[in-house]
């Protein structure tokens, strides 16, 4: 029988790293085409006008404009890239 225990690996050290969700712009901010508006799981935001929606439901803006947030009768929350034109 050994008297030390061996070198065997940790069962410790495996928290991961944060993944920073949330609301990254918020309303009535300029942003450019390609920015992320939103990181989420799952929709709790939908893409409005000008606005798109990746694989992992990152809502984007599609155009340079202002973002603005809605909220529709039926509870929905739905994201929108005004343009300068549209705001005319």
């Amino acid at each position: 029988m050994a008297h030390k225990k061996g070198m065997g690996s940790t069962k410790n050290g495996r928290d991961s790293n944060a993944q920073r969700r949330g609301v990254k712009e918020p309303a009535g901010k300029l942003v450019s085409g390609g920015s992320i508006i939103v990181r989420q799981v799952g929709n709790q935001f939908w893409p409005g006008q000008n606005a798109g929606q990746g694989r992992d439901f990152t809502i984007y803006a599609k155009v340079e404009g202002k973002v603005k947030f809605e909220t529709k009768a039926t509870g929905k929350k739905y994201v929108h890239i005004i343009t300068e034109e549209a705001a005319k």
